[in-house]
């Protein structure tokens, strides 16, 4: 299994990027997606999640309204578009897969496929 992210990069405050994970090696439609971030100094965090199924979402508090998660499950690629970036979005993300998981699974050790990580740099 490969997990493979893309789309980081530096932005201005109020800015937008738009990150994509590419899976490989799993039958993706079966996979819980998720997005999470670590900044420097800190615990990796949960961000958003779209289910395997029917594709429900979940967010954290800190990016409802400027995030949104989603994923094409013909091209096997989960996508997270940032909007209106703020300094504490910097972090390198990471998605994250797991199999017929629950969207509201927000502890990274429920996840069981990760990528290597994307970095993601919002100037003030």
């Amino acid at each position: 299994v490969q997990l493979v992210e893309s789309g980081g990069g530096l932005v201005q405050a109020g800015g937008s990027l738009r990150l994509s994970c590419a899976a490989s090696g799993l039958t993706f439609s079966r996979y819980t997606m998720a997005w999470f971030h670590q900044a420097p100094g800190k615990e990796r965090e949960f961000v958003a999640a779209i289910n395997w199924g029917a594709g429900s979402t979940f967010y954290a508090d800190s990016v409802k309204g400027r995030f949104t998660i989603s994923r094409d499950n013909a091209k096997n690629t989960a996508n997270l578009q940032m909007n209106s970036l703020k300094p504490e979005d910097t972090a390198v993300y990471y998605c994250a897969a797991d199999q017929y998981g629950s969207s509201r699974k927000t502890r990274g050790s429920q996840y069981d496929y990760w990528g290597q990580g994307t970095q993601v740099t919002v100037s003030s």
